[in-house]
């Protein structure tokens, strides 16, 4: 051994060797290990990368759909509050043409009511006077059978003046 190998305790050849021998494992390593790792790694990243973009594809599809919700939504609100209107509107017109209808009716039946009274109070009226006529003409047969004293006078009005208060049978 030469002075240098016995201070450092050192053999180049032996360094040497090491050192090829730890650069073929290095690239054996290199070659087997650290490719198919940093593949793998990489394709993961990578699906990791992709399920990310989907996500944020399916975020923006959601918020997207969730707009189209709420304006469809908004469109039905107001569909709904027009036909709401519609209806109040028909609702209304239709009562007031019941209440018109019921005042033409109810004004229809007070003219025939008042009628049927007059027509009533008519016939009353001239069966008053047929019975009037007919007790005159009573009062009249009698008084022409006989001379009326003033007592037969009394009389006979007393009798005409009951025979009115008398229903005709």
């Amino acid at each position: 051994m030469t002075g240098f190998e016995q201070i450092i305790g050192i053999n180049p050849w032996t360094a040497l060797f090491t050192f090829c021998n730890m650069i073929i494992t290095f690239l054996l390593l290199k070659k087997f290990l650290f490719k198919p790792v940093k593949k793998m790694i990489d394709d993961r990243q990578k699906e990791i990368d992709d399920m990310y973009a989907q996500a944020e594809n399916s975020r923006a599809e959601a918020a997207r759909l969730q707009a189209d919700y709420e304006e469809h939504l908004s469109s039905a609100r107001a569909e709904r509050d027009e036909i709401l209107r519609d209806a109040v509107s028909r609702a209304r017109k239709r009562e007031t043409e019941i209440v018109e209808e019921a005042r033409s009716d109810a004004a229809a039946l007070r003219a025939k009511a008042e009628s049927d009274i007059a027509q009533e109070r008519k016939k009353a009226l001239n069966e008053v006077k047929n019975e009037i006529s007919s007790i005159s003409i009573s009062i009249a047969q009698e008084v022409v059978e006989r001379e009326i004293t003033a007592a037969d006078h009394e009389r006979l009005v007393t009798e005409f003046i009951g025979k009115l208060g008398e229903p005709d049978d």
